[in-house]
């Protein structure tokens, strides 16, 4: 039983940590106006560098 610990540690870690890698390809409304957003303000940054 002590082998099969971290064994099942190790299972749930891996899979734990690639589910959110997996999420869904289509973005939503709110995280295209998001990354408008953010395009926006980086196209100010580059504005006020130059």
């Amino acid at each position: 039983m002590k082998v099969l610990h971290p064994i099942l540690l190790l299972l749930l870690l891996a899979v734990f940590t690639s589910v959110p890698l997996s999420g869904c390809d289509d973005q939503g409304p709110a995280e295209e106006a998001g990354e408008e957003i953010d395009d926006t303000m980086d196209d100010i940054e580059d504005g006020f560098d130059d």
